[in-house]
């Protein structure tokens, strides 16, 4: 398809669309006749001459119509233009002219449309067998004409739309492309054309004999594939080139911000609309749709009273107070008016996929999956089906049927990370992780719609052992706070990245993390107690201590555990020599094991702080988060002999210091007992040792 610009004289447009508009009218074709029309309205600036327009009207109304079939014509459109179809069809049967001709197929599948949906209820099938026969018969006589080079341009839309009805979508998209080429100004071709178009590649490669309508037939199929850029672009160029008083076209651009997640503008765009339009209903369900997702309810109740006011007996009317009632939370109130919806229109789109997500809200799954099933049967190329259907089948833990539909959906809408974080919830489920990762991380690179999908692969890392890609996912995912959806998710990302740095000695960093969490109610005191410990590491004060086991030289004191106080060791009155084996680590008092202490003969020790050196298992740190205070470093050290010898002191025990206690490290889950060794007794100057074995650190 060429890529030029509209270069095409304005005032020749207008007498094209002039023209296709009587046309269009002449055959009953009302929606395009519209559409032209309100295209023609848009450049009401551009002037031509009165004299060719009176030779153009008059010309194209007889145009088509031989004289004597004007007294058959006229009459047989009258009665289609007050619905009476089959009278219509009737009265033209045997008419020779192209005009006529058209009138009676078209008035005959309408009739078939209306006896359709007259006997249509909410829960038959749309393509039920007695209309497929109706409509083969019908099909069988225009293939007979089409053969025998009976069908003009219009003859080929009805042809083409019948076929597409049949399901037989490469024949009707080669019938279409024809009728385009024949009827350049038939809009209602290129509207049934671009479902069928699937690729941005096919659509470049098509022509239709260059006529100017390409280009809004090119924007027009770019929205529907949901490239909302490319269509905002075209529509932009054509807006440039003249169109810029289209309605049409402002709206087209209002359903791309729509698509692409831009409420503000597009709520914007649509009340210009109404400024402009103030009668208009078309694509106001759009509008409604974008007011609940603000939650914007005095609007929402404004504009169902506005519908109501200009047609109660719309489709797009009965959808938006449905989704009036859908805001109120109303929800069976909701599924009634989107029923309303579907009788007067059977193939609405919107009705059937609204109504699966109030079915959702119901917890109806099976009602639901219905209508999704529908709203695929009316369009396949609607993504918001194919998610509903992935989340119903999710819902009843079928994962495999729910992996189908989130991969036709993700298909669909390829930049989506809503649809990526469901493909990769759903691998997750079936324990496959790698392509779960893969999911999540794409989810990361086209834009996280929900700011999920960084904490999700966290998670998964951490699941999996990887944790220090782990850790970096959640530095990630709490450094791009702004981004986060859920404050507990952010919250529980701090309290990992918290204790990850605490358990690497990097206190900065780890008292970082900690203070954001003083924020949550539920991780409060969590992070109050690693912050606790975290000044104890830095003081040098703290020993990690479990159940000392009962021996002749040792006791267990318990300490009081209601308070958050820790309760500190005086070391002030102890005088170490240079050459003293206890040293301060970042877990503490750490003593040299097997180390002999002897006491200074002058000196009578009233009490001894007996420390032993840990062997503590080493984990990964996040193997050991959240319950940081349940953590056991174990190790059994044994001590042959541990002289007083060693150690020098030049002053006695204060007397308020009799029996020290060694500080507790507090957890989330409660504080440790602190442990107390009791006075040692008089003891031997030379010879008195003492021995310990199996001390349990905690």
């Amino acid at each position: 398809m060429e890529d030029e610009y509209f270069n095409v004289p304005l005032q020749d447009v207008k007498r094209e669309l002039r023209r296709g508009i009587v046309e269009c009218q002449k055959r009953g074709l009302l929606h395009s006749a519209k559409w032209l029309a309100e295209m023609n309205h848009g450049l009401v600036d551009i002037e031509i001459a009165d004299d060719d327009n009176k030779c153009d009207f008059t010309k194209v109304l007889l145009e088509g119509i031989t004289p004597d079939e004007y007294d058959c014509y006229y009459l047989a459109k009258s009665y289609f233009d007050v619905r009476e179809y089959d009278r219509a069809a009737y009265l033209v049967r045997n008419c020779e002219s192209s005009v006529p001709r058209f009138l009676h197929y078209y008035a005959t599948y309408m009739g078939l449309e209306k006896r359709r949906l007259d006997s249509t209820t909410d829960q038959s099938n749309l393509n039920d067998s007695g209309h497929v026969k109706d409509l083969a018969e019908l099909l069988a006589t225009l293939r007979s004409a089409y053969s025998h080079g009976r069908l003009d341009g219009y003859g080929m839309y009805l042809y083409g739309v019948i076929l597409k009805a049949l399901n037989l979508n490469q024949a009707a998209q080669q019938v279409l492309v024809q009728s385009i080429r024949l009827a350049p100004m038939l809009w209602g071709s290129y509207v049934e054309l671009a479902p069928l178009i699937t690729e941005k590649e096919k659509l470049q490669t098509m022509h239709f004999g260059g006529h100017w309508m390409r280009h809004f037939f090119v924007a027009h199929t770019y929205i529907e594939m949901y490239l909302n850029d490319e269509g905002l672009k075209a529509y932009e160029e054509l807006q440039a080139a003249g169109f810029r008083k289209c309605v049409y076209v402002t709206s087209q651009m209002a359903l791309a911000y729509h698509n692409k997640r831009d409420v503000d503008k597009a709520i914007e765009i649509f009340q210009d609309l109404q400024e402009a339009d103030p009668y208009r209903l078309d694509n106001m369900d759009t509008y409604s749709n974008l007011l609940f997702v603000k939650e914007l309810k005095t609007e929402m109740a404004q504009l169902a009273h506005k519908a109501v006011g200009i047609n109660k007996y719309r489709p797009e009317t009965c959808c938006v107070i449905g989704n009036y009632y859908s805001i109120r939370c109303d929800h069976q109130m909701a599924i009634m008016y989107f029923q309303r919806a579907l009788k007067l229109n059977p193939k609405y789109l919107a009705a059937w996929t609204l109504m699966g997500h109030e079915f959702m809200e119901l917890k109806n799954t099976n009602a639901a999956i219905q209508s999704y099933r529908k709203a695929v049967e009316v369009n396949k190329r609607d993504y918001r089906a194919w998610y509903g259907l992935g989340q119903a089948y999710e819902i009843l833990k079928m994962h495999y049927y729910s992996l189908y539909y989130f991969k036709i959906a993700h298909q669909l809408r390829p930049y989506d990370s809503r649809m990526l974080v469901a493909l990769g919830e759903t691998y997750e489920k079936l324990e496959k992780c790698q392509n779960a990762i893969k999911c999540y991380s794409k989810a990361c690179d086209v834009g996280d719609i929900e700011g999920i999908a960084m904490y999700k692969m966290a998670n998964l890392h951490e699941k999996l052992g990887d944790f220090d890609l782990a850790v970096n996912c959640y530095i990630l995912y709490c450094d791009d706070e702004p981004a986060a959806a859920d404050k507990q998710s952010l919250y529980h990302g701090y309290m990992t990245l918290a204790n990850y740095y605490e358990s690497k000695g990097e206190y900065d960093r780890a008292s970082h993390y900690a203070y954001k969490c003083l924020e949550s109610d539920d991780r409060k005191s969590e992070a109050k107690s690693l912050l606790k410990t975290i000044e104890n590491k830095r003081s040098g004060k703290v020993i990690s201590l479990g159940n000392l086991p009962s021996c002749s030289t040792a006791t267990v004191a318990n300490a009081d555990t209601s308070s958050d106080d820790d309760m500190e060791m005086e070391l002030s009155d102890y005088k170490l020599s240079p050459n003293a084996p206890f040293l301060v680590g970042d877990r503490g008092l750490v003593a040299a094991s097997s180390s002999s202490i002897k006491s200074s003969a002058n000196t009578t020790a009233n009490e001894m702080l007996i420390t032993a050196s840990s062997s503590v298992t080493n984990k990964s740190p996040l193997e050991t988060l959240h319950s940081l205070g349940s953590q056991k470093f174990s190790s059994s050290v044994t001590t042959d002999e541990m002289s007083l010898s060693d150690v020098t002191t030049n002053t006695s025990l204060p007397a308020t210091s009799s029996n020290p206690s060694l500080p507790r490290r507090t957890s989330s889950s409660g504080t440790q007992p602190a442990l107390a060794i009791p006075n040692i007794g008089e003891q031997d100057e030379d010879t008195q040792s003492m021995e310990m074995s199996s001390i349990s650190i905690d």
